[in-house]
């Protein structure tokens, strides 16, 4: 028999399908199987809309046999077949979808689309064999006729299609792995636990049972003569065994799944050993169609916060997986999601493996962002006790979130937002702080630090707390960009106790804070000059009560961020201009002035720099020279 040439010309076609369409090789059995439940669907949508055939969709299956002696795989069903014709016509056309034009002749009646929803589209999934197979058989018999044919191809070179025997209509694909070469295993598609995991990957809600034979171990049945010495005997058996789950848990109806169903699925699915704080499960018709099934985890995965994480959800299109992780799906605030999506509008690419960005995926984020927002509001309000384990384990990722891309998630973010209350010793929302505001009140007030205890104590919190009003205590680094980034929420702006006017001033007041500058205006100045290029500036502060000392910042660095930076590789060049604020009415302030007054700068000298150090701990800085600040501190005690 003479070989016939492809008809979408040459190797060089060939080729391309073969070595650079598909990413992983360990898709072509994805393609086939694909393919062989497109040829049980076309049969049937037969039987239901032809009294001749006579098949019930329980006997449809899909049948993997490897052949390790031979090096062959086989991928059978017992669909529709193909003539001669439609050999020629489907396997020697490059790019020819056989599904694509049953598709095609379907859409003219939209109820008859309805029933059927073929996966193939481009025509390519089968030359995906030539991938790990040097020789591809294809035994096909259509359902309406008494003729078997052979297409039989070595690659680009042709093939040949000739007349054979076949008891029942279906379809064989019959390959012939190449040998291991140049780091290439091909064997490991003749074992059957690669298999198994590949359709389970793949394929594990394809319609039809994938069906194998693999090996089992069990307990031989103990003999009636045995004793009570007997040991139990073990022994290998091969079974036909289906290895697919084909019905997906997202596809049933809420009401009818069980919470330790959904607990299972996730555990076994996403590897985790926890059950998950909440699912979201989730459909939509219309002009997108998908259902979704997301999962927030109740840990941290160990390395979330490290470049080898990577978000994203498992994608599907009509129950076969394209995408492990597909990162569109889900914004950088919300990566900690797992979960998968399944919709049948997705416009693929043609080799199924990435997905064409498209409006249909950004309509399918934006639900699902949405989606997330509020299960996790929910869990607010609902269950405090779980929202703020939630909170532990991703609340930073929240954070984060809002200072992303100059706060465009902020709005979404702000009502997940957690801190700690100086008045009520526990987590608070933005929106409870504000409920509790005094009328008078003219900002939401925040300090930042390492610990609550120690921001409770900072000097600066005095005064505020003293007015009755609530302090936001932040303990995370990032907490003062996020104060930055949200600027205001409902008409109140976000103030650090730490700043100068973080509590307005009357007239009278103002007068009195400029009569104690001028006042102190000589010991401002002899602290400077001892202090020299460690403080950009010294002067009387408006923002302490009883304490002696604070350090502030001038210009857009402040403290919070340079302790932040100075974390970061390269980030020690950003420094805050800072700014050493004494208390007027302090005792050290009154020592200093009788220092200055006496004109003795040695003493001087020292006050300030101990004051100076004071300042730096209490805004949890480094000291400079920890050795000299105790020696200093020693010095004045003799």
């Amino acid at each position: 028999m003479a070989k016939k040439q492809f008809k979408a010309e040459s190797k060089r076609l060939l080729d391309l399908m073969v070595n650079s369409i598909y990413t992983h090789k360990e898709i072509f059995l994805r393609e086939l199987i694909s393919n062989a439940s497109d040829a049980e669907d076309k049969l049937a949508y037969k039987s239901l809309t032809d009294e001749n055939v006579d098949i019930k969709r329980k006997d449809l299956k899909i049948t993997i046999v490897p052949d390790k002696e031979g090096r062959l795989l086989t991928v059978s069903d017992n669909g529709i077949g193909m003539s001669k014709e439609d050999l020629e016509s489907n396997l020697g056309t490059i790019a020819r979808s056989g599904s694509g034009q049953f598709k095609a002749n379907l859409s003219e009646d939209d109820k008859a689309a309805d029933k059927i929803d073929v996966i193939g589209q481009f025509g390519v999934g089968f030359y995906s064999a030539f991938m790990v197979a040097d020789h591809v058989t294809v035994i096909s018999k259509a359902w309406d006729s008494d003729e078997a044919w052979v297409w039989q191809s070595d690659g680009a070179d042709g093939y040949t299609v000739t007349q054979c025997e076949k008891d029942a209509p279906g379809t064989d694909v019959i390959m012939h792995l190449k040998a291991d070469e140049d780091g290439e295993n091909y064997s490991k598609y003749l074992e059957t636990y690669e298999l198994q995991e590949l359709i389970k990957k793949y394929s594990d809600y394809i319609r039809y049972p994938i069906v194998m034979e693999v090996e089992d171990y069990r307990q031989k049945e103990k003999p009636a003569d045995a004793g009570d010495d007997y040991k139990p005997e073990w022994e290998t058996v091969k079974e036909w065994k289906t290895i697919n789950s084909m019905v997906p848990l997202w596809q049933r109806q809420k009401s009818k799944v069980k919470p330790e169903e959904y607990n299972a699925f996730y555990k076994e699915k996403f590897g985790d050993w926890q059950d998950p704080l909440a699912v979201i499960h989730t459909s939509a018709e219309g002009a997108v169609t998908y259902k979704a099934m997301l999962y927030i985890p109740a840990q941290t995965p160990y390395d979330f916060y490290t470049r080898e994480y990577q978000k994203g959800l498992q994608l599907y299109s009509s129950g076969v997986m394209i995408m492990d992780k597909c990162a569109d799906l889900l914004p950088d605030c919300f990566r900690f999601v797992k979960g998968v999506v399944d919709s049948p509008d997705f416009s693929l690419n043609i080799s199924r493996e990435i997905l064409q960005h498209d409006r249909q995926l950004k309509v399918i984020a934006t639900a699902l962002e949405k989606k997330i927002k509020s299960e996790l509001v929910k869990m607010q309000k609902d269950d405090r006790e779980k929202y703020e384990k939630f909170w532990k384990a991703f609340g930073t990722q929240i954070k984060y979130g809002v200072v992303a891309d100059y706060g465009a998630k902020k709005e979404l973010l702000q009502d997940l937002l957690l801190f700690w209350s100086s008045k009520e010793n526990a987590y608070t929302t933005l929106a409870a702080y504000k409920d509790r505001m005094p009328e008078d009140q003219p900002y939401y007030y925040y300090a930042c630090g390492q610990s609550v205890d120690k921001i409770a104590k900072l000097p600066q919190v005095e005064r505020i707390l003293d007015k009755g009003y609530e302090i936001l205590y932040c303990t995370e680094d990032v907490d003062d960009f996020v104060m930055k980034a949200l600027a205001e929420v409902d008409g109140k702006k976000f103030k650090s106790v730490a700043d100068e006017d973080a509590l307005p001033q009357t007239d009278e007041e103002k007068k009195a804070a400029a009569e104690k500058a001028e006042a102190g205006k000589g010991v401002l100045e002899a602290v400077k000059e001892a202090l020299g290029d460690q403080v950009k500036e010294v002067r009387i502060s408006s923002i302490l009560k009883s304490g002696a000392c604070c350090l502030s910042a001038d210009g857009p660095v402040s403290l919070e961020m340079e302790r932040y930076m100075n974390k970061l590789e390269g980030g020690e060049h950003m420094k805050a201009e800072r700014v050493l604020e004494l208390n007027p009415d302090a005792a050290p302030f009154a020592a200093l002035k009788r220092a200055v007054d006496a004109g003795d700068k040695d003493t001087v000298a020292k006050y300030a720099k101990v004051l100076y150090g004071q300042a730096l701990l209490l805004a949890d800085l480094p000291l400079e020279d920890p050795a000299e600040f105790a020696q200093l501190v020693s010095s004045l005690m003799v």
